[in-house]
């Protein structure tokens, strides 16, 4: 495990999060789809099931994407802004069976605010670690979804959207053309 199994659940979810905004177009187009993603995310706490917390969600992800393009002083000044607004408290946290991990809000702050602030502090890690370059976009040419590298190589060059296979694909078929040429 290259982080802490908290921040790598968080930097994960982050970067799912800004992928439901990308140009194959709305991720979250409604309150069950919002409530599907809280589940396979393993969000706990408090979750309203309303189009004004789905409103306050889809908000967050700009902000968000900003941070796998911007350098590093820009990453950490929304980091900071991030924790600044919604009055961020490291505090350890033990709940539902799970080790001690940090929470810096509590359970019943707003979804949005909850996973503004796990974001954060997820990323102030990377940024602690010296670790930013593992935030990176997808490189399939079709593709802007963001993607989190935790292999230990740092070889991952493709979002979990199929982008992987539709290279190899391409690869494949470019290298028969190829060999059919006379």
């Amino acid at each position: 495990m290259l982080f802490a199994h908290d921040t790598e659940c968080s930097l994960t979810a982050a970067a799912a999060l800004v992928n439901t905004g990308g140009r194959d177009g709305e991720g979250l187009p409604d309150v069950a789809a919002l409530d599907a993603f809280f589940t396979a995310h393993a969000y706990t706490g408090r979750h309203e099931h309303t189009e004004a917390e789905l409103r306050t969600v889809r908000a967050l992800r700009p902000r968000l994407r900003r941070i796998w393009y911007a350098d590093v002083d820009e990453i950490v000044a929304i980091v900071n802004g991030l924790l600044r607004e919604h009055r961020a408290l490291p505090q350890l946290i033990t709940h539902d069976d799970e080790p001690y991990h940090l929470h810096a809000v509590p359970r019943d702050a707003p979804l949005a605010t909850r996973m503004a602030v796990e974001a954060a502090m997820a990323v102030a890690d990377v940024v602690r670690s010296g670790e930013l370059r593992r935030l990176r976009t997808c490189e399939h040419p079709d593709c802007d979804n963001v993607l989190v590298d935790l292999s230990k190589n740092r070889s991952r060059r493709f979002c979990d959207a199929g982008c992987g296979n539709r290279a190899a694909v391409s690869a494949y078929r470019a290298r028969k053309a190829a060999a059919t040429r006379p």
